[in-house]
């Protein structure tokens, strides 16, 4: 869980507006990496509701869904599109295998981009994610 709650930018608040919204599944994250939202059709695919996961810090998100390449190698956060968004300030995009909160494992798309209220100002990133067809893996 992320410690305290501090004020979200403007950006990320209308971020989580756009992502309830949406039928494809969506992550917004603070500009830490903190995890400060997903979306109910996020649910299905990572396991668990976000009322119940709620936030959470960037550091605590790879071992929760256990990302690893479609070969079975762990990626690491600066590997993930989302970690590439956050540390480089670049969209990125790639297919990978994650552990659902539900303990059930899913081949999933994931295209992430950088959130900025001006030009010089990053505040977070997003990323819309799918499961591919016979995405479940045992």
């Amino acid at each position: 869980m992320v410690q305290g709650r501090r004020q979200k930018n403007l950006i990320l608040i209308l971020a989580r507006e756009f992502a309830s919204k949406l039928a494809t599944p969506m992550f917004v994250v603070d500009a830490a990496g903190d995890l400060v939202f997903y979306n109910e059709p996020a649910e299905d695919v990572l396991g668990r509701s976000f009322a119940e996961a709620g936030e959470m810090s960037a550091e605590a998100l790879p071992s929760l869904f256990s990302p690893e390449d479609l070969e079975g190698k762990p990626l690491p956060l600066e590997e993930l599109p989302l970690g590439i968004a956050i540390a480089a300030r670049k969209p990125a995009h790639r297919d990978l295998r994650i552990a659902g909160l539900d303990g059930r494992k899913r081949v999933v798309s994931v295209t992430a981009f950088p959130l900025f209220a001006r030009a010089d100002q990053f505040v977070g990133a997003v990323a819309v994610f799918w499961q591919q067809p016979s995405g479940e893996t045992p």
